[in-house]
């Protein structure tokens, strides 16, 4: 009888809490069990496991086999527990030394012919494998991205018979260092690329500055998208932790393949107007991120936003608000970090060309109406900016392009001494500051409460717009260098809540 104890890692949401392996041997008929909440993909181990076992000629035991995943009451999914069941049974029949198992944790799935293959989400196992003070073995396929974590000690198989060998001294696996093509710093589309506009590129600064939300209001083609493309290359580049906060989500996410080398850079999701309510926000029988969470640290780009079905749109408002979501299900509840900045584009009206030009709208006052009620005013409040994109004149479409025109790396200058003002100042961006700071940071002159209070009766904001009207003018004084807010910060501020005036735009 033998018993064998190795370290792996689990999944709940984003994070990857400990899993002890425990195999133990015992007399009786030859069977395997595994105990300890395994879902489908983890009791099918044990048939992975046979099979590489016996392709590769090791011993089988001719007893009982028994196989706890401890804790038992965390779900485990998925065929990341392979390769350590498979070492532990080894260990257990004295196949391989068990002197260094308590110094690595094991992760990978094993093939038929003991090849290793590779898993999702290793980033968030990653770190807290280096939390732990261990070195990670893993699948020779996922080295790169778990490279990505400094400080780690990382060994790719790709085979189970090379790990063996590890773990016997005759062949240590290689360490694993970091590609520096992973540090570049990421390029994205020019600001300088986009024609005109020049109202639209002030909005998209503002936005950048402060961190706030904007909506791009215009007909068709007249560039929202170009510029809603070129917000990550306006903000300040992520921190490392941030880059690994956003960079673990996506490792999990499991929509699209992990690419380390874009890891430092700001996600930008673009969903579909079709994309439904769990799409957007995360879910399922074992929760997964959202649109929201992939977007954590970036953009979530929003393009035909009435186009949206209306249900969907609402669950945008708490996430908005507090930076997170909470996936209840019956048998667990995981919260995914969501703090994202939002830009939405939309059509003035059905048609999409009220107020052109050209005279081509002919859409109904009570159509224009019904096309803008499909947006909540609790969701506008919610939306910090909201920006006119008009129709380009021709010269300006086939003209040369104006020397004037700034590039990304100008622009971003000013966003980011805009943006130290403010961390030096309250330790974080206009747009998340609370009601308390922003009675502190954002005082109003004589003048200033004058017309804040014509504005308020006018428009009938709500005391969410006031606030975040007064967060958006301490931007545009931030990026004017102004220690207070005076009457011009101010007007620009309230410019940007054209749809709370109920006119046509």
């Amino acid at each position: 009888m033998g018993l064998c104890v190795l370290h792996s890692r689990g999944r709940l949401g984003i994070e990857a809490p400990p899993v002890t392996v425990e195999v133990q041997l015992s007399g009786g008929l030859p069977a395997m069990s595994i105990v300890g909440l395994p879902e489908m993909a983890v009791r099918e181990s044990k048939d992975r496991v046979h099979g590489a076992l016996v392709n590769n000629k090791f011993q089988i035991p001719n007893g009982r086999v028994t196989i706890n995943l401890a804790p038992a009451d965390l779900p485990k999914e998925g065929g990341r527990f392979d390769l350590p069941i498979a070492l532990g049974t080894l260990g257990a029949m004295g196949q391989i030394r068990t002197d260094l198992l308590e110094h690595y944790e094991f992760i990978g799935e094993l093939a038929l012919s003991g090849a290793l293959r590779p898993i999702q989400g290793v980033l968030p196992i990653a770190l807290a494998a280096r939390a732990a003070g261990r070195a990670l073995i893993l699948p020779e396929a996922n080295a790169a991205e778990a490279a990505i974590v400094e400080g780690l000690e990382v060994r790719p198989a790709a085979h189970l018979r090379e790990v063996c060998a590890h773990l016997n001294g005759a062949e240590p696996l290689a360490v694993q260092r970091g590609d520096d093509r992973f540090q570049l710093r990421p390029e994205y589309p020019d600001l300088s690329d986009v024609r005109g506009q020049e109202h639209g590129k002030r909005g998209l600064e503002i936005a950048a500055s402060g961190g706030h939300s904007i909506l791009m209001v215009g007909p068709p083609g007249t560039g929202k998208s170009m510029l809603a493309m070129r917000l990550p290359g306006l903000l300040p580049p992520l921190s490392e932790s941030e880059a690994l906060e956003a960079a673990a989500i996506r490792s999990v996410g499991g929509r699209d393949p992990f690419d380390p080398a874009r890891w430092l850079e700001r996600p930008f999701r673009s969903p579909h107007h079709t994309a439904s309510a769990v799409a957007l926000v995360g879910g399922g029988t074992h929760p997964r991120p959202g649109e929201i969470s992939l977007a954590h640290h970036g953009v979530l780009f929003l393009d035909e936003l009435p186009e949206f079905d209306r249900r969907v749109l609402e669950v945008l408002r708490e996430p908005l608000e507090s930076g997170w979501i909470d996936i209840s299900r019956a048998a667990r509840q995981v919260r995914f970090p969501a703090r994202f900045q939002m830009v939405a584009a939309m059509n003035p009206c059905p048609c999409g060309y009220l107020g052109d030009s050209t005279g081509r709208c002919h859409c109904s006052t009570e159509q224009v109406a019904r096309y803008r009620r499909r947006l909540s005013g609790p969701l506008l409040d919610r939306i910090d900016l909201h920006v006119e994109v008009l129709r380009l004149e021709v010269g300006q479409l086939t003209g040369p392009t104006p020397r004037t025109t700034e590039t990304t790396a100008q622009v971003r200058a000013r966003v980011m001494a805009a943006r130290e003002r403010q961390l030096a100042r309250a330790g974080k961006p206009n747009a998340a500051l609370a009601p308390a700071e922003i009675e502190r940071d954002c005082v109003l002159d004589t003048a200033g409460r004058r017309l804040m209070e014509q504005a308020l009766t006018r428009l009938a904001l709500s005391a969410r717009a006031y606030h975040r009207i007064l967060k958006v003018a301490r931007t545009i004084a931030d990026l004017a260098d102004a220690e207070r807010i005076d009457t011009t910060h101010l007007s620009e501020a309230i410019g940007y809540r054209r749809l709370d005036r109920g006119v046509k735009v």
